[in-house]
C-alpha cells in the first residue's frame, strides 16, 4: 500500500500554521493526529488507530489531540489534503487514516515502515469447555452460512465475543468445531483465555477468564499502608486536592495528582501503589484506573484519611 505523500500545494493554509505542522513532523518520526489521547480516544476511528500503534510502539509516540487544537484539526486536513481524523505520519509522510493503519498493521507493512519484525500471526492459545463449544456451535449455526466467532481483547484486557462473517485473512483457530477468528493484536492478548458456559449461582451465560488481565485492586488497612510506606515497600498516592490535604495530611511520604498522572503512569508496572482519599471512594476509582493501565500491585486504603486519623491523633477529621 505504501505511503501517501503529503501534498504541499494547498494555498489556503496559514504559513505560520504550516510551519508549526512541519516542525511537529520533523521533530517526531511518528505523529498521530487524533481525537483524544492514545489511552483515552474520543472516537472509534481514533481508538482503532491508537490501538494499532499502542501495540506496535508501547514505548510511545507523538500524538496530537485535535479536539484541544482546533487550528491543527483543520490545518492538518489542508496540509495533507486528507479530510478526516485520525491521520498518521511517519518520517513526515502521510500514511493515512484508521482503515489504512489497520490494514497495514495486519499485513505487516506498517511493521516494516517502523523497522519492526513482522507480526506474530500464530493463532491464540485458547481453551473452550465442551458446554461452551456446544453453545457457540449452536449460535453460529443459527446465524447462517459462513459465520464464525469473532474475538476481541481490548487494551484493558476485556474480552468480547460476537458472531461475524468468516474472514479468510483473519488469524483463526478451530476448537471442537468452533472457528474463532481475530487479528494479530488480539491474538497475542488472547493467549491463555478460557471460555466456559455457566448455568448456576453465577448466572447463565459464557464465563470468560483472561489470565493476562492485571490482578484486581486490593484493600489495605491504614496501619499496614503506613508501615509499608515507611519501610519503602509501597508508594502512597493521595488523590485529594490540595485544599483537602491542607486540612488533614498523613505523616508519611506521598505523591499527588497535582501535576497530573503522567509521572506515576510511567513507573514500572510492578510498582506497588496505594491510593488514599477522604473515605475511600475517589481512591478506589483512581486505583482501578491504574490497574487498567497494567499495574499489578494496586491497593485502596480502607476508610481513607478518616480511618488513618484513628491511628494518628494529630490528623484532623473533617
Amino acid at each position: 500500500m505504501g505511503f501517501i505523500p503529503a501534498r504541499q500545494t494547498a494555498m489556503s493554509l496559514d504559513p505560520a500554521l504550516r510551519s508549526r505542522i512541519e516542525t511537529l513532523l520533523q521533530s517526531n518520526r511518528v505523529v498521530l493526529f487524533m481525537k483524544g489521547e492514545p489511552n483515552a480516544p474520543q472516537c472509534g476511528f481514533s481508538a482503532k488507530a491508537a490501538g494499532a500503534l499502542n501495540a506496535l510502539l508501547p514505548q510511545g509516540y507523538a500524538h496530537i489531540d485535535v479536539l484541544s487544537n482546533p487550528d491543527l484539526r483543520e490545518g492538518i486536513k489542508v496540509y495533507g489534503e486528507w479530510p478526516t481524523i485520525p491521520q498518521l505520519y511517519i518520517d513526515a509522510q502521510l500514511v493515512g487514516g484508521s482503515d489504512i493503519i489497520e490494514q497495514m498493521a495486519g499485513s505487516g507493512e506498517l511493521h516494516g515502515l517502523l523497522g519492526l519484525p513482522a507480526p506474530d500471526r500464530s493463532p491464540p492459545k485458547l481453551s473452550i469447555t465442551p458446554a461452551a463449544a456446544q453453545m457457540l456451535r449452536d449460535a453460529v449455526a443459527n446465524a447462517g452460512e459462513n459465520f464464525a466467532v469473532q474475538l476481541e481483547v481490548d487494551a484493558r484486557h476485556n474480552v468480547r465475543l460476537q458472531l461475524a462473517p468468516v474472514d479468510a485473512d483473519a488469524v483463526a483457530v478451530e476448537i471442537d468445531g468452533v472457528r474463532v477468528q481475530t487479528d494479530w493484536i488480539n491474538a497475542r492478548r488472547a493467549d491463555g483465555v478460557s471460555i466456559d458456559w455457566a448455568d448456576d449461582e453465577r448466572g447463565r451465560g459464557l464465563v470468560i477468564t483472561n489470565p493476562n488481565a492485571p490482578p484486581p485492586v486490593q484493600s489495605i488497612a491504614p496501619e499496614q499502608a503506613r508501615e509499608r510506606v515507611s519501610a519503602g515497600s509501597l508508594r502512597l498516592v493521595d488523590v485529594r486536592p490540595a485544599d483537602e490535604r491542607a486540612i488533614a495530611r498523613v505523616g508519611v511520604a506521598f505523591d499527588t495528582f497535582d501535576a497530573g498522572t503522567d509521572a506515576l503512569e510511567s513507573l514500572p508496572k510492578d510498582t506497588p501503589l496505594a491510593f488514599l482519599c477522604h473515605h475511600g471512594g475517589r481512591s478506589a476509582q483512581a486505583a482501578e484506573h491504574f490497574r487498567q493501565q497494567g499495574f499489578t500491585q494496586v491497593y485502596n486504603v480502607i476508610g481513607g484519611i478518616d480511618a488513618w486519623a484513628d491511628l494518628d491523633g494529630s490528623i484532623a477529621k473533617y
